[in-house]
């Protein structure tokens, strides 16, 4: 893609899983940012993962796929590690379809605009679903949008939790201590990555964060931004790196510019 703006040095938090972090690491920096890898949720294997390998094993109408994480945490607990011919795969998000693509079989159905449950339930094939079995795979505890609905439309549904989210080991002492020097924007995917990381900064650091200027990725995490206390948050076009990297562009537009003694070495993207 075009360069989409000059972020002009600035430190960037990117809190996304540290497996996930740097595509948009890389972003930052061809932007001329200095990305900040800062995990705020580590994903591991569901403790019990016999209930989703019986379920994936079994037959299915359509099988939804709530992330990228759902696909690669789902793949080995199908029969023969392959994801099954019979089913419609329906992925909420971009990344979601790209990893069904990886691993062998692009989805059948995908949201037609923003990449989310709300756009994706607008979907003409999923508004009469009688008599349909529904698998949900997803991690422990996701949303109970999507399953309330279909069930609403007649679905028998089912969910499938094959990973957990964990609230990563961090030492944020150095990083809080001179937040003003390092960090000028900061990024969140989820409502669960904001309460994470106002935890993780502790009370010395959560007065610093919350006066950042933050990019999400929709309207739901910018409702929980705004009640938490963030003073600026800019809403993201889609919920994938290059749109997020756009709504960081617009936030640095809006900001004085950093001095060259005020610039810092860039941590290691892969790091």
């Amino acid at each position: 893609m075009p360069d989409p703006c000059d972020l002009g040095c600035r430190g960037v938090l990117v809190t996304r899983p540290k497996a996930q972090a740097a595509h948009l690491c890389h972003l930052i920096a061809a932007a001329g940012g200095r990305p900040i890898p800062f995990p705020t949720i580590d994903i591991e294997p569901a403790v019990d993962l016999a209930t989703p390998r019986r379920l994936l094993a079994e037959p299915a109408d359509l099988l939804f796929f709530a992330s990228r994480n759902a696909v690669e945490f789902a793949l080995p607990l199908f029969p023969a590690g392959r994801l099954p011919s019979g089913p419609r795969l329906v992925a909420i998000g971009k990344a979601t379809a790209e990893a069904l693509t990886a691993a062998g079989r692009g989805p059948d159905l995908i949201p037609a605009g923003r990449y989310d449950s709300e756009t994706l339930l607008t979907h003409p094939d999923l508004q009469d679903l009688r008599g349909q079995r529904v698998v949900i795979v997803r991690g422990e505890g996701g949303r109970p949008l999507l399953g309330v609905t279909l069930r609403a439309r007649g679905a028998e549904v089912r969910f499938a939790e094959v990973y957990r989210r964990a609230l990563p080991e961090v030492d944020p002492a150095g990083l809080v201590a001179d937040w003003a020097a390092q960090v000028q924007l900061v990024t969140a995917t989820s409502g669960e990555v904001l309460a994470n990381l106002l935890h993780l900064v502790g009370e010395a650091g959560q007065g610093p964060l919350l006066a950042t200027p933050l990019a999400v990725v929709s309207e739901r995490t910018r409702q929980e931004a705004l009640r938490l206390g963030f003073v600026r948050v800019e809403l993201a076009d889609q919920a994938d790196d290059e749109a997020l990297l756009l709504a960081l562009c617009r936030l640095a537009e809006a900001a004085p510019r950093l001095g060259a003694d005020e610039s810092r070495h860039s941590p290691d993207p892969e790091g």
